[in-house]
């Protein structure tokens, strides 16, 4: 096709005369015109005037007809047009040669939705990227990012021959909740719509495509009514919307922004009151022209709409939106309507209700926009597939980066994710979703609208068929694609208004971990009520023991991020924005660990909350004890609060003085991550170093719950390894302490948490697969408690004798005997004792024929000297003493009885002391706990030990 293409009626302007086509004439497009204004230059001019769609994916005789014989000037196109990008491109070079051969001066303005997100009207896996929702592009942060989107965009649609945008859309969410733009919006803030509004049409104009700004003068808080001929109404005033709702559409005209469309809905306030906002003379040319200064083109709504067709109908509604000062009149599909308003445009202006005036101001404003966007030569020569060939490498770059920085964690207070941190392989999670309709412009939606074309007429209620199955479909990949990516089992299933079915339940019960789908939620309440069910039900789950313990659940809206952004009973709620493929493989990235989101909620939600997950290096201070203690304690109250309610915390009944030791035989080291202005700290490290079995121990690290996922745990251990490192004489490492006793380790009662703890210290250089489990018990009720029979039968056979001594006196041979033990402050735990005779006391197991000592264990009392390192001893509600420490001698063929026999011996000198309980305060899992579950004891809090070798242990970067 010619490069040079020139209109076959088109003659040398002529000079300017008193008609509607004087406009004509200044793009050189017509020379002789008629003085008078008749009915063939009238239906010329009204063609301009005209926005209309039309239904198929091929030119219709009815659109033809329309550009030839009623001269329609500007075509929308939607999803139902639209196969490809290369069937695009040939149906959009057809509609332009029909109106170019008919003797258009001028192109067809071709108009699109191609908001992204889920608002798509075109879909080409292949040549057409998908890039996130308005409210997606605001929650990246980046106006660079909505600037190089829209150009992008603009570019695609561009090589296909679309010349305006139905965008960008420049509603404020004044009310979050029910309203139909969700996503579609940038957020709630006013200047922050402005802001990236601004940004959109700038990539739009850049890539040579007009925008069209929308829903003049607000969709951001509708009220909506039962009827479906009522319309959604705006109850805010004039001064209301000027100083909100308005605010980006005056900033849209500042920067200028080439259409506007006028919403059809109602309004009703003080000093307004209007049936449809495009009709009406109050709201378009008095309050979007001369309050706001607008003088570009003003599309109406949709005049097809059943509200407005069956209250005026269309026919009035046209003459009522040219009086109003609308330029462009939209008609989405029926021909007949079509026809019935330019019947009546040209009635209007007959019967002089309609001025030529009127008629000639919007001919130019429709002119003066087609001139910044299209012209022949462009217009019948399209770039189409090669174009887009070329673009497919960098837009793809870009989706990949827009969708990574948009997906937003909004809260993540059980530090669940990513999933990898909390669960292994072989356990299963549970998907739940909503059933929902898939995206007009998505590969499910092609492949639904192939499958009813080619389905046999068998009589099957086919369409039913499709919306269940499509309803299921939307959400299956993603169930595999977490599965894929995880490599173990995921469960999934729909829910529906039924609510908690009793096979939700089951499943439930079943998995290990539970991911619920929302989609406007706060619009389709069931899916709120499912989910806040749901949660009840994972909350109150049965575990080891009896209790009961919340199960992981993560909710993710995949719309309005609203459904749950202010309900903080959902512990973790993640936001993608949209259901659009890419956007559903980029939140499996999230949940499973392969990327971090960076995303935060747009609008005024973004003024708090922000993640930001790169690594931060904290000044690390050694602890000061004249100046950190009452900090330290501080935040040890703080942590304590932010647990279960139902669960006792490891850190109940501690204080600053639990983590000092002040022993000669240990060397201690602590370090403090403090806000220099307020004192206060944000994060606490304990080291010691015991001299007699040459082991460096991180007994506690503690981070303000508010400050988590800030690198403050990193910087601290950093500092604790390197600080024990640094001694020559290490041999050992350990994570987790007997002395002081408040972490034997990971602490593992919540599943959730050790998972999280193990590969957080895993990353962190600790082998955390050789771990050992140990634990704290206790006896309660000593009072009525007495020794099962089997075990003192046991104990009378056992050729044992036993006897409880106290002081130095016995420190030689009491010391000699536990020196066999490697167990870190095993030795110290028995020198503490020794030395508080007052206080404490040491059951020892002999041989009766030579007397070699083959067992014991330290018996502690509430008020000993060093009881301020077992926190566990301190209770409102009870007398607690403590045994600690058997060491049994390598030896002795009956371990386990001798140590029933040990244990019962402490616990018959504790009653005798009047104790309501006594406490365990380290017991192997391995070995030792059935023996004392069956005396009575209760597992108070579990652990895993971790050590290793020092060669192994690496100075942390």
């Amino acid at each position: 096709m010619s490069s040079s293409v020139t209109p076959s009626n088109s003659l040398t302007p002529a000079s300017m005369e008193s008609s509607v086509w004087d406009d004509l004439d200044r793009y050189s497009l017509k020379s002789k015109l008629l003085d008078a204004f008749n009915a063939d230059s009238c239906g010329r001019a009204m063609g301009q005037m005209f926005i209309m769609g039309f239904e198929g994916t091929e030119v219709t005789s009815q659109i033809r007809t329309l550009i030839e014989k009623q001269h329609l000037g500007t075509i929308l196109l939607t999803a139902k047009n639209l196969k490809s990008a290369e069937q695009t491109t040939k149906l959009i070079l057809d509609l332009q040669t029909i109106a170019h051969d008919a003797g258009h001066p001028v192109p067809l303005a071709i108009g699109l939705d191609q908001e992204n997100g889920g608002v798509n009207s075109l879909f080409d896996e292949n040549y057409i990227r998908q890039f996130p929702s308005a409210m997606g592009v605001a929650a990246t942060g980046s106006t660079e990012m909505a600037y190089n989107i829209a150009k992008a965009t603009g570019e695609e649609l561009g090589a296909v021959g679309i010349n305006w945008i139905m965008g960008p859309c420049l509603d404020v969410l004044t009310n979050v909740k029910n309203q139909p733009l969700g996503v579609r919006s940038m957020g709630d803030d006013p200047e922050e719509v402005s802001k990236f509004a601004v940004a959109f049409m700038k990539g739009y104009n850049d890539a040579g495509l007009a925008t069209c700004g929308k829903h003049f003068p607000s969709y951001g808080n509708l009220e909506f009514l039962s009827s479906s001929l009522d319309v959604p109404v705006i109850t805010d005033s004039l001064e209301q919307l000027s100083l909100s709702a308005l605010v980006p559409f005056r900033n849209a005209i500042s920067h200028g922004v080439n259409g506007m469309m006028v919403g059809g809905c109602a309004m009703s306030s003080a000093g307004v009151n209007v049936m449809h906002a495009c009709l009406s003379e109050q709201v378009v040319d008095k309050l979007l022209r001369d309050d706001l200064g607008f003088d570009g083109v003003v599309m109406s709504e949709c005049l097809e709409m059943e509200a407005l067709s069956q209250n005026i109908g269309v026919g009035g509604g046209t003459v009522m939106a040219v009086n109003a000062g609308c330029d462009l009149i939209l008609l989405c599909r029926l021909f007949s309507v079509q026809q019935e308003a330019i019947k009546y445009l040209k009635l209007g202006y007959e019967d002089g209700a309609i001025s030529e005036e009127r008629i000639r101001k919007s001919l130019k404003r429709v002119l003066d926009l087609k001139a910044t966007c299209t012209n022949w030569e462009k217009a019948l020569n399209p770039p189409g597939i090669s174009s887009l060939s070329a673009l497919q490498s960098s837009h793809m770059q870009l989706s990949a980066d827009a969708y990574s920085a948009s997906i937003t964690v909004v809260r993540d207070k059980e530090r669940l994710l990513p999933l990898s941190n909390i669960l292994d392989s072989d356990e299963e999670i549970l998907l739940l979703t909503p059933l929902v309709k898939p995206l007009p412009a998505s590969a499910l939606s092609r492949g639904l609208t192939l499958a009813s074309a080619t389905s046999s007429g068998s009589g099957t209620p086919w369409g039913k068929a499709v919306s269940l199955m499509s309803g299921e479909n939307v959400f299956r990949e993603l169930g595999r694609s977490i599965a894929r990516r995880r490599q173990g089992r995921v469960l999934h299933t729909s829910y529906t208004a039924h609510g908690v079915r009793p096979s939700h339940e089951k499943l439930i019960n079943r998995s290990s971990a539970i991911i619920i789908i929302t989609a406007d939620a706060n619009r389709n309440l069931y899916q709120n009520g499912f989910t806040k069910h749901a949660a009840m039900i994972c909350k109150s789950q049965p575990m080891r023991g009896g209790e009961r313990r919340e199960k992981p659940m993560v909710v993710v809206s995949v719309s309005s991020p609203y459904d749950f952004a202010l309900d903080t009973s959902i512990g973790t709620y993640v936001c993608s924005y949209d259901f659009t493929e890419t956007a559903l493989q980029t939140l499996v990235e999230v949940l499973i660990g392969d990327l971090s989101p960076t995303g935060g909620l747009p609008g005024t939600f973004s003024h708090t909350q922000r993640h930001q997950h790169t690594k931060q290096h904290w000044l690390v201070e050694t602890f000061d004890e004249d100046r950190d203690t009452k900090p330290l304690d501080d935040l040890l109250q703080t942590i304590e609060q932010e647990g279960p309610v139902n669960q006792r915390s490891e850190l109940f009944g501690c204080s600053s003085s639990t983590f000092l030791l002040h022993n000669g035989g240990i060397e201690e080291s602590h370090f403090v991550v403090r806000n220099s202005s307020t004192g206060s700290l944000l994060g606490f490290c304990c080291t010691y170093f015991f001299k007699s079995t040459a082991t460096g121990v991180l007994g506690a690290m503690l981070v303000d719950p508010d400050r988590r996922k800030l690198s403050i745990g990193h910087s601290l251990h950093s500092r604790a390894i390197r600080s024990l490192l640094h001694r020559g004489s290490v041999k050992r490492f350990q994570l987790g302490s007997k002395l002081p006793g408040v972490f034997l380790g990971i602490p593992t009662s919540n599943s959730v948490e050790r998972k999280r703890l193990r590969r957080w210290f895993g990353g962190m250089g600790w082998n955390t697969a050789l771990s050992r489990p140990v634990s704290s018990m206790i006896l309660k009720g000593l009072s009525t408690w007495s020794a099962p029979e089997k075990i003192s039968r046991s104990m009378q056979k056992a050729d044992v004798e036993f006897d409880l001594v106290h002081g130095q006196q016995y420190a030689e041979s009491i010391i000699g005997h536990v020196k066999k033990t490697s167990r870190q402050g095993v030795v110290e735990v028995y020198q503490l004792a020794l030395a508080d005779q007052s206080s404490c006391g040491v059951i020892r197991a002999k041989e009766p024929k030579e007397g070699t000592l083959i067992g014991t264990v330290v018996l502690c009392s509430p008020d000993a000297s060093w009881a301020e390192t077992l926190p566990a001893l301190k209770d409102t509600n009870d007398i607690r003493w403590a045994i600690s420490s058997p060491v049994i001698s390598p030896s002795v063929g009956e371990y386990s009885t001798l140590l029933q026999g040990l244990i019962l011996l402490a616990i018959r000198q504790v009653k005798e002391q009047q104790a309501d309980a006594v406490l365990l305060d380290c017991v192997d899992g391995d070995g030792e706990f059935d023996g004392l579950s069956a005396m009575g004891f209760s597992v108070l809090h579990s652990f895993e030990e971790v050590s290793c070798d020092a060669d192994s242990m690496s100075v942390p970067a």
